[in-house]
């Protein structure tokens, strides 16, 4: 822009930096490289390791252009059918606990003690992490589904209730209020104000939430909670790749269906 037309129409507004001081942007700029670079110097590194595990890399690699589905097919629809089992069981009863838990944590419809139990469920359940979970049940009820059943169910609730209960309170307050005006009871309260509003929400967060699930049962696996997991992990310690490569491009196809079928179903409710 010439000097004559930017006295004419004035300098281009441009977004002031978050940070005024341009000395400070810069000692925080060279402070966080050289912090960077100290953190990455201090991982130590087995580069001999490193070389070696590239061949095994590239053997795994190559193994996705010859799957073998055949050779333990056995074992891989066993394990997907169970996983597929857990998935879906663990996520009906994971929502179906989760909605009483999400209206109780949703302050602006709960009273002040049901409202701090319910959160405290939440906060415990999302406190502890899927593999820590699974490997406590699975000592206690032993190697199987069930242990991968209880720690997807308790996982779900702390997801689908947190972000069900954050939805609840971010409602239209005048909907939910001109329906208790006309005399409506708690329960027609919570069927004709709030149900209403927050049902695509559920929908879509219960589909995510299935594909969720169906992604922890396989990882859940390795650590004896039953599922597809399990084969996976013994194709590796067996440097099975090509039987390890077709349940992973299994997964993969499953994982493309479920989020092919939950855009569907987000579609046809709202």
């Amino acid at each position: 822009m010439s000097a004559g037309l930017e006295a004419m129409v004035g300098r281009p507004w441009r977004k002031p930096p978050f940070i005024q001081r341009r000395w400070l942007r810069w000692v925080l700029v060279i402070g966080g490289a050289c912090y960077l670079l100290a953190a990455v110097l201090t991982i130590e590194v087995n580069w001999a390791r490193v070389y070696e595990g590239l061949e095994r890399g590239k053997q795994f690699i190559l193994a996705f252009t010859s799957p073998d589905f055949v050779s333990r097919s056995g074992d891989i629809w066993d394990g997907m059918l169970e996983s597929i089992i857990m998935t879906i069981a663990a996520s009906v009863v994971g929502i179906g606990i989760s909605i009483p838990i999400a209206l109780g944590a949703a302050r602006n419809i709960a009273p002040l003690p049901v409202y701090l139990l319910c959160r405290g469920i939440i906060a415990i359940s999302r406190a502890l992490q899927e593999i820590i979970v699974a490997i406590l049940l699975v000592a206690i009820f032993g190697f199987g589904p069930l242990a991968g059943f209880l720690t997807l169910s308790f996982a779900t609730i702390g997801f689908l209730s947190k972000l069900l209960a954050e939805d609840i309170e971010s409602m239209d307050r005048v909907q939910a209020e001109a329906i208790k005006a006309s005399g409506a009871g708690w329960l027609q309260w919570i069927n004709y104000g709030v149900q209403p509003q927050v049902m695509p929400r559920l929908i879509g967060l219960s589909m995510y939430r299935i594909d969720i699930n169906f992604r922890e049962s396989a990882i859940l696996g390795l650590v004896g909670a039953g599922g597809i997991g399990a084969t996976l992990n013994t194709s590796f310690d067996r440097y099975e790749y090509d039987t390890a490569a077709a349940i992973l491009l299994l997964i993969i196809g499953i994982v493309m269906a479920l989020e092919y079928l939950s855009g569907i179903i987000r579609e046809r409710v709202q």
